[in-house]
């Protein structure tokens, strides 16, 4: 079935502009250098699943028009893929029925739960709670007819979710790859990677190393995302092949879910 994929968000944990930056990039005129933290939203038949709750929620689920959520899912507990969770709050007074869910890792749930007592505490006496339910994700989830995969990746010492649903897929904060996960994304439309920078990085995937994952994967297309200020937007497309491109906040994509 048709779908739609909206970035919402391309860039990385401090976001472009960064607070204090001088540099050209966090100064441009270009929209498409403005990087709110990252996260995509997919639509199919009429359902609407988010990856990543960002501390950009707010602003992107306004940019965008987003009305409803059916799931959300979580690659893992970082700030910045995190922290928009109370945002959630007017779409889900609107979920019906029942709570909106959220899937993560085993081990992310606990985490989540514990951050956010306040939410899951079934004690907590004030009003104005998100309502929304926690569901450990451990293999293939079925959602409205599509599949979504999770898929393991390494970031840094930390092994973490990216997602494949149908001819797509989602992989930001990753390292490294490992070959089980590889063998999982093979005959790709659309692959999402991340790729920081050209400077190597402990825990992100550089420029070059994510083109090596490209050459191996063979996608149809490919798009960077998690993009820090050392990227221009045009300056870097032009250096890129002709179907791998740094995705922007708003971009749109049609797949097949």
């Amino acid at each position: 079935m048709n779908a739609t994929l909206t970035v919402l968000g391309s860039g990385t944990s401090m976001g472009v502009p960064t607070i204090g930056c001088s540099c050209a990039v966090c100064h441009s005129s270009d929209p498409r250098d403005r990087r709110t933290r990252p996260s995509v939203l997919i639509e199919y038949q009429g359902h609407a699943v988010l990856i990543d709750t960002t501390p950009d929620f707010r602003e992107q689920a306004i940019r965008e028009n987003i009305c409803r959520l059916d799931a959300v899912l979580y690659t893992h507990t970082h700030a910045d893929h995190l922290l928009g969770i109370d945002d959630l709050r007017p779409i889900s007074f609107l979920h019906k029925p029942g709570k909106l869910p959220l899937y993560a890792h085993p081990a992310a749930v606990e985490f989540i739960r514990t951050m956010f007592r306040y939410i899951f505490d079934a004690n907590y006496k004030f009003g104005g709670l998100p309502q929304v339910e926690l569901r450990p994700l451990e293999g293939l989830l079925e959602l409205f007819g599509a599949i979504f995969e999770p898929i393991t990746l390494i970031h840094g010492d930390a092994k973490i979710y990216g997602f494949r649903f149908g001819s797509a897929a989602y992989l930001t904060d990753h390292s490294d790859i490992p070959e089980r996960s590889l063998e999982q994304l093979q005959g790709l439309d659309i692959l999402f990677l991340d790729a920081l920078r050209y400077k190597p990085h402990p825990t992100h995937s550089t420029v070059e190393h994510s083109l090596q994952t490209v050459e191996r994967l063979k996608p149809r297309r490919a798009f960077f995302t998690h993009i820090c200020h050392d990227l221009p937007h045009e300056e870097t497309n032009a250096a890129l092949p002709d179907n791998v491109k740094l995705s922007y906040d708003g971009m749109k994509l049609e797949f097949e879910i």
